[in-house]
């Protein structure tokens, strides 16, 4: 007796497919896509329509492989074409994602919005700003909840102020420079006083003023108004500056830190100083009357002029001590934290291996 080998012929089933969903006149219509390609095509990254369709076909359920009706097809679309059905409900119809997906792209956006908040506010009491997982401990507290439909930065302004009604927290000071002319400096100076403004220096050497000052973000706008009707611009230098550790950290928007092009190079070293002459300390002037170097109290050793001074801030020989500050250990040298490095390397290169 010959056996014969049955199969379904009947059913179209389509897995592992991305399904768009649109509602027309009552009646459901879908198309299966590749995965990842319909935001291409969305977004016209993607051009071949053939690189984004599984098949040029209207389904009414594409999981269990049953066609759409002709006649329903003409009923809500008005043309039986089912290309151009596709790219309609391809532009109009709705993604669907599967459970686990949808869950990791809401906690990647969970993610994303805790990361904004933490670089736009501080803690008032120490100006520093709060860790990523306290942000999200507190974003729970608060019962948050992710909108796939509205974008991260805006979702994040929400959250602050939703935090600052329960917490202790503010948004981080932008700090900008005015340039403004001398008759309307104390105008300048005067609503900047009203704003709480912290002023980091004023300089009164060049054609015209300027001055540099931290202020609440949610102030720019009437900052600006106000610089124009004094005939003067402002200009960004950093959108969010807090403490880290023993150093000041900016969170720059393409702007460059202020020097003025009128004076030599020792006064826009003593410049810089001056800007951050709340945490930096530097050695008194020599018999020459030049600058020596500034010392790093957290490393307990001398950096440079004042460039070098902020490049050091960056170093992994800095970040190894501010760790080692934190367990109430001595700093390390610059050739002991390589070789201590180093050491760590070699360890965790033999955890990898297995005898």
């Amino acid at each position: 007796m010959s056996k014969i080998l049955v199969q379904p012929i009947g059913q179209k089933r389509l897995t592992n497919v991305a399904i768009v969903r649109l509602k027309k006149h009552g009646m459901r219509f879908e198309i299966a896509c590749y995965k990842n390609k319909v935001l291409s095509w969305r977004s016209g990254v993607e051009k071949d329509l053939d690189e984004v369709l599984q098949s040029h076909t209207v389904y009414s359920n594409v999981s269990k492989g049953i066609l759409a009706k002709s006649k329903d097809l003409v009923e809500a679309f008005k043309t039986s074409d089912q290309t151009v059905i596709c790219k309609e409900i391809l532009e109009k119809g709705e993604l669907q994602v599967a459970g686990k997906e949808r869950e990791m792209q809401l906690s990647s956006q969970f993610r994303d919005i805790a990361t904004i908040v933490m670089q736009k506010t501080i803690n008032p009491e120490t100006q520093r700003p709060y860790t990523i997982s306290m942000i999200e401990r507190l974003m729970h507290e608060i019962h948050f909840a992710v909108d796939p439909n509205s974008s991260s930065k805006k979702q994040a302004l929400e959250v602050i102020k939703e935090l600052q009604e329960r917490y202790p927290i503010k948004r981080a000071p932008m700090r900008i420079r005015f340039i403004i002319p001398e008759t309307n400096l104390s105008v300048l100076s005067e609503k900047l006083s009203i704003w709480n403004a912290n002023f980091v220096l004023k300089d009164l050497s060049g054609v015209q003023p300027s001055v540099v000052c931290e202020i609440d973000p949610a102030l720019f706008r009437d900052c600006d108004v106000l610089v124009r009707g004094l005939q003067g611009r402002l200009e960004i230098l950093a959108v969010s500056v807090n403490l880290e550790g023993d150093t000041p950290v900016y969170h720059y928007d393409g702007a460059e830190e202020f020097q003025s092009s009128s004076m030599p190079d020792t006064d826009a070293i003593e410049l810089s100083e001056k800007m951050q002459r709340n945490i930096m300390s530097t050695e008194p002037q020599n018999d020459e009357g030049q600058l020596k170097q500034n010392r790093c109290s957290t490393c307990d050793a001398f950096v440079g002029d004042a460039k070098q001074y902020r490049e050091h801030f960056k170093s992994d020989w800095h970040k190894h001590n501010l760790r080692r500050k934190t367990k109430q250990l001595s700093p390390l040298s610059s050739e002991e934290c390589v070789a201590q490095m180093e050491l760590d390397d070699m360890k965790s290169d033999l955890k990898d291996y297995s005898f």
